[in-house]
């Protein structure tokens, strides 16, 4: 086996999982990047060390393919934890390699790295000189099969010392549970009797593959479908309703509310998802397939623990003789055609700054057809679901919602741009709170993205703090934010820019667009703070609600 330093040991076993790495260079990483560089991985410089891990992130949620983030150890390693928080939480497979105190002992400005990656939720693989490489495949492979975020950390008195030879297993093979028990039986006898059933597909489907064979129970059955924000069009076709919550019209709302039988694959059923217990009907049964080893929702009533794609084939295999609903999808399509939409937003606002719902809507007629969103977490998460056509589920990123952050949308753009093929543009929603948090990797995109366009819904405030607690009284003074020019930071910084007062304004989009879309473009809009998003309503009520259950 070829020489190699521990750190080109872990780097040798990575690349045969992965080709693409973020990250900030310092003492503890410093060898591992050498080695990366020199065995052909890609190596994305990204300039917060918070960034390293978003990147990875969202690579993995636009191409389903694992990506690294690097940092050094201390506080380059605690600077990367609310983006490794995220990523525990959203389920998303991903690595951090860190460098770590020395094998002989922590040092002074060490601090506990393991117990602080515990406490978010993440595993801790810690390499040593005989077992670097194993102990990397080890680590990945718990990511991926528990999809989830891993640390792999190298000693600093280890990373550039010669490795012991080892002899290393074959990477395993992806694990499809396909087992079907008696739970898939009676979710085949239960669909099989449905007068109005309805499908809900989430992630989990979308990366399960599990698209096609749902659409095909859906015909079957004459099912209603209906998607999670992270799902959405992944059913799209007859009986389409749309995104499932907060997100979704009122019309589609309560449709989905008249299922009798309501089958969510591969979806977690957030109270988001749910709309706080008000989504479904009394009386309706629900079923979840999911990974998961128990219901994530109690208004399940069976759950089947399986892969989406396999349980799916199953049920169509059970249900080959069902009959259809006959009339349900008819009677949906007129209802949903008469019924309203999302508000088209007005021409005029208390402070004359743009509604962002007119300006959501203006701008999905602007943007280039072929895109992938990437989402900050912020008041304004709902504009895109909301209003702007997201071609595929994979073309929507929305980063912060599993952990409720704000300012990861600058670094997750920067790894969804390494993923974007050509001809497509991606584009990035962001607040201006979380656009400020992030600011140093808008240098970062500008590097990485071939065209990418970056919207900055600008209320000059955090939205959702004015929404929340401004309406209760509460001072306004620490909610808001200077008017900045992000239009002249993003100029220095070499991207094309515009101020969007109006919307007029955004000729200057479209002019950039018809030239090419070459680069990046940075869209400062000035919206007002007066518009509160439905599903912020909706989730201040049921906030209201439950303290006043609690006072009852």
């Amino acid at each position: 086996m070829t020489t190699l330093t521990v750190s080109g040991r872990v780097v040798q076993v990575l690349s045969s999982y992965l080709s693409d790495v973020f990250g900030v260079m310092g003492n503890g990483n410093v060898y591992f990047l050498d080695a990366a560089e020199k065995m052909g991985l890609r190596f994305s410089a990204v300039r917060h060390e918070g960034a390293a891990i978003a990147a990875a992130d969202a690579y993995y949620r636009t191409s389903g393919r694992l990506a690294a983030g690097t940092t050094t150890y201390g506080p380059g390693y605690t600077n990367a934890l609310t983006a490794l928080a995220e990523a525990v939480q959203a389920q998303i497979p991903v690595v951090l390699v860190t460098g770590d105190a020395p094998s002989s002992g922590a040092r002074p400005q060490d601090v506990d790295q393991a117990a602080i990656a515990a406490g978010l939720g993440a595993a801790t693989f810690t390499v040593t000189r005989d077992a670097a490489g194993s102990i990397t495949q080890q680590a990945v492979e718990y990511a991926l099969t528990k999809h989830t975020a891993v640390v792999i950390a190298i000693p600093y008195d280890l990373a550039s010392v010669e490795a012991a030879d080892e002899e290393l297993p074959a990477p395993l093979a992806a694990k499809v549970t396909d087992d079907v028990d008696r739970g898939l039986v009676q979710a085949a006898r239960l669909l099989a009797g449905a007068k109005r059933p309805l499908i809900l597909a989430g992630r989990g489907a979308h990366l399960a593959g599990a698209g096609p064979e749902l659409r095909e129970l859906a015909d079957r059955l004459g099912a209603l479908t209906a998607g999670t924000a992270l799902a959405l069009n992944l059913l799209q076709g007859e009986g389409y309703l749309g995104v499932a919550g907060g997100f979704g019209t009122d019309t589609a709302a309560g449709l989905m509310g008249e299922a009798d039988v309501v089958l969510a694959a591969g979806a977690s059923l957030s109270p988001f998802t749910m709309r706080f217990g008000h989504l479904l009907g009394p009386d309706s049964t629900v079923i979840q397939i999911d990974t998961a080893l128990q219901p994530t929702n109690p208004r399940v009533d069976l759950f089947v623990s399986a892969d989406a794609k396999s349980a799916t084939g199953r049920l169509l295999h059970l249900l080959d003789d069902a009959a259809s609903a006959e009339g349900w999808r008819a009677e949906a399509s007129k209802r949903l055609a008469a019924g309203p939409g999302h508000h088209p937003g007005s021409d005029e606002t208390p402070d004359g700054r743009l509604d962002p719902r007119s300006l959501a809507t203006a701008l999905d007629a602007v943007l280039p057809e072929r895109r992938t969103v990437v989402q900050d977490g912020g008041h304004f998460v709902g504009w895109a679901p909301m209003y702007w056509n997201i071609p595929r589920p994979q073309d929507l990123v929305m980063v912060g919602t599993a952990f409720q952050a704000i300012g990861l949308g600058l670094a997750s753009a920067v790894g969804a741009a390494r993923t974007v093929e050509d001809g497509r543009t991606l584009v990035l929603a962001s607040g201006d709170g979380g656009f400020l948090m992030g600011l140093a990797d808008l240098e970062s995109l500008i590097g990485a993205a071939k065209s990418a366009i970056v919207v900055i819904y600008n209320d000059a405030a955090y939205g959702a703090e004015i929404h929340q607690y401004g309406s209760q009284g509460l001072t306004e003074k620490p909610m808001l934010i200077p008017e900045v020019d992000f239009s002249g930071i993003a100029r220095a910084l070499g991207a094309e820019s515009a101020i969007v007062r109006s919307l007029a304004d955004l000729s200057a989009l479209t002019d950039w667009i018809d030239a090419g879309a070459q680069g990046t473009f940075v869209a400062d809009c000035r919206i007002t703070s007066s518009v509160r998003a439905p599903w912020l309503s909706e989730w201040m009520n049921a906030k209201q609600a439950a303290k006043a259950a609690v006072a009852g």
